[in-house]
């Protein structure tokens, strides 16, 4: 990346590809925010941890059969994968005070599935996860957790979703407050409210082809969904909906007026967007 004169930046391609290290396809890849490595994940049972200029840091054995979908945490500090195992896997990737790579250890595991784990996410803090199972069900987890020493994710909520039972292909994207989860299966995509359990919305055949990918957008307004070469924008009503909840419970709990404002402005914030989505319940 370079910078031009009139203080725009110019991109360019590296001169060398990174070497080819994988023996399967590659079926996913992930940069850490903190830019210190890149993760890629084949469908066999390998993950790497890259540095920026190609040099592989470690090599992982997921040890779950085939990986089916990995990913870098959004604080940049950790990779999980999923597979044929009825579990979630979750590594830290350790540097030292100069930013020198050190090693890459276990942290931690998701453990309460039936049957073979199809996808995972992060909120945006990491403190939360969220898997989707061919058992049929869907949990979401507390991952603010000392694993160092020894104590393990709590289950925070499990709720059912039959579409995953029969599905070779499942993803999911958890809202970066871990309010709303989102789930497809096929070309439909539905939407759970992860505090009570319940779905809220479903969107049907929304795209031409299975569902690719989904994904919300930072601020939790939106969720994106990618198929048949397009991709569709849709608006988390859901989420606005979990903030007037959980704004009218803190502000009966407010023990002073600078609280009780900043709650009722987040309050009037999400009840206008449910209002101008035409969705607000009297």
């Amino acid at each position: 990346m370079t910078k031009r004169e009139d203080g725009g930046y110019t991109f360019t391609a590296t001169p060398e590809d990174f070497p080819k290290k994988h023996k399967a396809p590659v079926i996913d890849i992930g940069i850490a925010d903190t830019g210190k490595f890149i993760m890629t994940a084949s469908s066999d049972t390998t993950v790497l941890i890259w540095s920026l200029k190609g040099q592989v840091l470690s090599t992982i054995n997921t040890n779950q059969m085939n990986n089916t979908h990995a990913a870098v945490s959004p604080c940049g500090r950790f990779v999980a994968s999923c597979g044929f195992t009825p579990d979630v896997k979750v590594w830290e990737v350790c540097f030292g005070k100069k930013g020198e790579f050190q090693e890459v250890v276990r942290a931690f595991e998701l453990k309460g599935h039936s049957a073979a784990v199809l996808s995972f996410a992060f909120s945006n803090d990491s403190r939360r996860m969220a898997s989707v199972s061919k058992d049929g069900t869907w949990k979401l987890w507390d991952t603010d957790v000392e694993y160092k020493k020894q104590q393990d994710p709590y289950l925070l909520r499990t709720g059912r979703f039959e579409e995953a039972a029969g599905a070779a292909l499942c993803r999911l994207a958890l809202s970066p407050d871990a309010q709303v989860l989102a789930l497809a299966s096929g070309s439909s995509i539905h939407l759970y409210n992860t505090r009570r359990g319940e779905k809220e919305e479903c969107f049907e055949r929304v795209h031409g082809e299975c569902i690719a990918d989904l994904s919300f957008d930072i601020t939790g307004r939106f969720l994106a969904s990618c198929g048949d070469r397009a991709v569709r924008l849709f608006h988390n009503t859901p989420g606005h909906r979990a903030v007037v909840e959980e704004m009218q419970g803190l502000l009966k709990r407010a023990s002073n007026d600078s609280t009780r404002q900043r709650l009722q402005q987040q309050l009037t914030q999400a009840q206008e967007a449910l209002k101008s989505l035409g969705v607000l319940k009297k």
